[in-house]
């Protein structure tokens, strides 16, 4: 007689465990950035209008550094412009805003554009800022135009003459705002009407 076979004694390989891979790590970190707490808008927009590469010479060769031109304004009539360098991009660009901050103006507006007619002259720069109508929009170079724009002044004319460097045009720019006058402080304003003198009693 044909004796039995054993029955199939082959050891089965252990289930596979459940993956715990990058899918599970990926989704907590992302879980994590959707979970932070919102930030805080910031009070200024910054624009970094130039970066240029300087360079120092040394004893031991020249020596490289950036120079970061920003303008900072609120687009409620406040503006300041500030210029710094540093060993890289990031930190030039963090010590202009700072120093933009700290030379913050306000710029008196009237219908959407400023008060009246200014030029000005900065060392080699020349600007020249004109009141316009409504819808006009802002008809400027890109420097003017760059620092106007976080004003909120939507319409104005101007003219860039002279020296082409972005550093001197952005300051000739601040100055002629800052010369800016209210309507209300002119002195050729009309005056309240005088209240009619009492008739003497005859």
């Amino acid at each position: 007689m044909a004796e039995a076979q054993p029955a199939n004694t082959t050891p089965q390989a252990p289930a596979a465990p459940a993956r715990q891979g990058r899918g599970q790590a990926r989704g907590g970190r992302r879980d994590d950035r959707r979970n932070q707490a919102p930030q805080e808008p910031k009070e200024f927009e910054e624009v970094v209008i130039n970066i240029d590469r300087v360079a120092r010479v040394v004893k031991g060769g020249r020596r490289f550094r950036f120079k970061a031109l920003v303008v900072v304004g609120d687009r409620k009539n406040r503006v300041g412009v500030g210029v710094s360098k540093g060993a890289d991009v990031q930190t030039a660009v963090a010590k202009a805003t700072d120093v933009a901050k700290k030379n913050i103006i306000t710029v008196p507006v009237v219908n959407t554009t400023i008060p009246h007619d200014a030029e000005v002259k900065l060392s080699g720069a020349r600007v020249m800022i004109k009141p316009a109508a409504p819808g006009t929009g802002i008809i400027a170079g890109g420097v003017v135009r760059q620092v106007i724009g976080v004003t909120g002044i939507t319409n104005l004319l101007s003219k860039s003459l002279g020296s082409t460097n972005k550093v001197n045009i952005a300051y000739a720019t601040i100055e002629a705002l800052r010369t800016m006058v209210p309507r209300d402080q002119w002195l050729n304003v009309e005056t309240k009407a005088k209240k009619p003198a009492k008739k003497e009693e005859k």
